[in-house]
C-alpha cells in the first residue's frame, strides 16, 4: 500500500468553492451547503473586521479536505470539517480540526462549541481527543433524516491545538 501524499494547509480563497461544493456533495448528499453559504463564510473572513477562518487541505493540485470556524466573543463555533473519504484515518481531521482551534485562540475565544450527528462516533471520537466533552443534544438537528445532534464544548482551545503547522 502507498503511503498518501501529504497536504498542505492554507486558507480558504474564492477559487477553492467549486472543489469544495464537489467534497461538500459527495460527503453531505442530503444536506450539503450552498455555494452561497460559502461565499458568505469567506466575505467574513478576510479584513479588520473578520471573525471567521476556513482552511482547506491540498494533496498536489486536489482539494481533499476543508474546515471552518466563526468567532463571537469569547465562544467559537466549528461550523463544519470534512475530509475525503481517501483520506480518513489518516490523522486530516485532527489537522484541520488544531487550526481551528488555534484560531479561536488567535480570536481569543474561552470556548469552542460544535454539533456532531448523534451516529457519527468517528467524528466524537476526533473532538474528545481534542478535549471536547458532550454538553447536550439538538433533536432533529439534522434534516432530512431527523437525525439528533450532540453539542459538545472545549475549553481553553488554546491548549488543545499544540503541534501542528499550517502554511498561509
Amino acid at each position: 500500500m502507498t503511503e498518501p501524499e501529504t497536504c498542505a494547509l492554507r486558507e480558504m480563497r474564492w477559487w477553492d468553492i467549486d472543489a469544495v461544493l464537489e467534497l461538500e456533495r459527495a460527503l453531505f448528499p442530503e444536506d450539503a451547503w450552498s455555494r452561497g453559504m460559502f461565499w458568505s463564510e469567506l466575505a467574513h473572513a478576510r479584513g479588520p473586521e473578520a471573525n471567521r477562518r476556513y482552511v482547506v487541505a491540498e494533496a498536489g493540485s486536489r482539494i481533499v479536505g476543508y474546515a471552518g470556524l466563526v468567532a463571537t466573543g469569547e465562544q467559537a463555533d466549528v461550523q463544519t470539517i470534512a475530509v475525503s473519504r481517501d483520506r480518513w484515518g489518516t490523522g486530516l481531521g485532527g489537522q484541520l480540526l488544531a487550526e481551528l482551534l488555534r484560531a479561536a485562540g488567535a480570536f481569543e475565544c474561552a470556548e469552542v462549541m460544535l454539533e456532531c450527528r448523534v451516529d457519527n462516533v468517528r467524528a466524537q471520537k476526533l473532538y474528545e481527543r481534542f478535549g471536547f466533552e458532550p454538553i447536550g443534544f439538538r433533536r432533529g438537528y439534522y434534516q432530512p433524516g431527523n437525525v439528533d445532534a450532540l453539542v459538545m464544548r472545549l475549553t481553553a482551545p488554546e491548549n488543545s491545538a499544540q503541534g501542528t503547522e499550517i502554511n498561509g
